[in-house]
């Protein structure tokens, strides 16, 4: 495994088999845990495709497991970004970290995609 992102917020790895690792940690690491879980789900359940999909949690390790949305994006012009990030509210999520560094490239089908959740909220209250 290769360390993406080591902070006092969380781990980030990117296994040998593409999947992406992200362990919580740090003040509140169980309520953001939860609410990425619950966001990813709500975002599958909506059919959004140009996000991680959940393919596993953990709450006792406070870790998830997701597919891999390409590479990190180092430079994108802004009204771009912000573009993309009203897209996902298109789905009923508002990203409330929007920021370029969330943002990523698929180059698979040259989509770019968004990543990291864990403050995201869920816009019309439905719950998954």
């Amino acid at each position: 495994m290769r360390d993406v992102k080591d902070t006092q917020r969380s781990l980030v790895r990117i296994g040998y088999d593409g999947r992406v690792w992200k362990t919580f940690r740090g003040p509140e690491a169980e309520t953001r845990f939860a609410n990425e879980v619950r966001v990813l789900r709500h975002l599958e359940d909506r059919g959004c495709p140009f996000v991680p999909r959940l393919i596993e949690s953990d709450p006792e390790s406070l870790r998830i497991v997701t597919t891999n949305c390409g590479q990190r994006v180092e430079h994108l012009d802004d009204a771009r970004a912000r573009q993309i990030f009203a897209e996902l509210e298109t789905y009923g999520v508002r990203h409330d970290d929007a920021e370029v560094r969330n943002i990523t490239y698929r180059a698979a089908d040259g989509r770019f995609c968004i990543i990291d959740f864990e403050f995201a909220t869920i816009l019309d209250g439905s719950t998954n």
